[in-house]
């Protein structure tokens, strides 16, 4: 015998699930009416852009930065066809992001992290390479690099000892890096069965999000080399 009890609450789950996926459809729809109306508002610098750019893919990041957009909603505006720049068009797509605005008044847009700071990656320490950026943190920070907030030794020291801890998966060390620019470190230090990450950003690449962008993807980058550990995230600082 059916439960009505039971039925009813898949219904209601199914139902919910159905107007989430209403809700994320109609917020993508709007992030691209968005973008689109602001590249037509800027459609020289926008054409500037693209004519910079060395192929497909530096173009969508280019535009994505400029437009401040996702990277979806930039390759929306690049394969915008000219029939859609006359006055009636332009209308037509403020017009439907109007509608898109108004029937969602009550959502609440993702974080946003800023243009450039899309462009964040992280990847190893190379002791040889990377000195200078760790002795940047070094003197910014005043304190070991190992977490113990113990006073900084011997930079060539130092770096040896994470170096050995790296290699015995100890420890992880990463440059966050914005195209070729060195803007911060994240550290991860395995002890009592957690890791500890910890994010620095350089003192003149602050208050652009990088902080922000940094730990996101540290947490991917820590769980492969520490799988199935738990984190402990130290969030970046004000203005990092």
């Amino acid at each position: 015998m059916t439960d009505p009890d039971a039925t009813a609450a898949r219904m209601t789950t199914r139902e919910m699930a159905t107007a989430a996926s209403r809700e994320m459809a109609t917020a993508a729809s709007r992030e691209m009416a968005t973008a689109l109306v602001h590249a037509l508002e800027r459609r020289h610098e926008v054409l500037d852009a693209v004519v910079a750019s060395d192929d497909y893919d530096a173009a969508i990041e280019s535009l994505a930065e400029l437009l401040d957009t996702s990277a979806e909603a930039a390759e929306a505006v690049l394969r915008l066809s000219f029939d859609r720049l006359t006055k009636v068009s332009r209308r037509r797509i403020a017009a439907e992001l109007e509608d898109l605005n108004s029937r969602a008044q009550n959502y609440t847009p993702p974080e946003q992290t800023p243009g450039s700071a899309r462009r964040l990656l992280l990847r190893p320490f190379a002791a040889d390479q990377d000195r200078d950026i760790f002795a940047a943190r070094t003197e910014d920070m005043r304190s070991a690099g190992d977490g113990t907030a113990a006073p900084a030794g011997d930079l060539g020291d130092e770096i040896a000892a994470a170096v050995a801890r790296v290699a015995a998966e100890e420890a992880a060390w990463l440059v966050a890096e914005v195209g070729s620019a060195k803007v911060g470190m994240v550290f991860g230090d395995l002890a009592d069965g957690e890791v500890g990450v910890r994010i620095w950003i350089h003192p003149s690449h602050r208050k652009q999000g990088y902080g922000t962008a940094a730990l996101r993807a540290s947490r991917s980058e820590m769980a492969a080399y520490f799988p199935a550990v738990p984190l402990v995230v130290r969030a970046p600082a004000a203005g990092a």
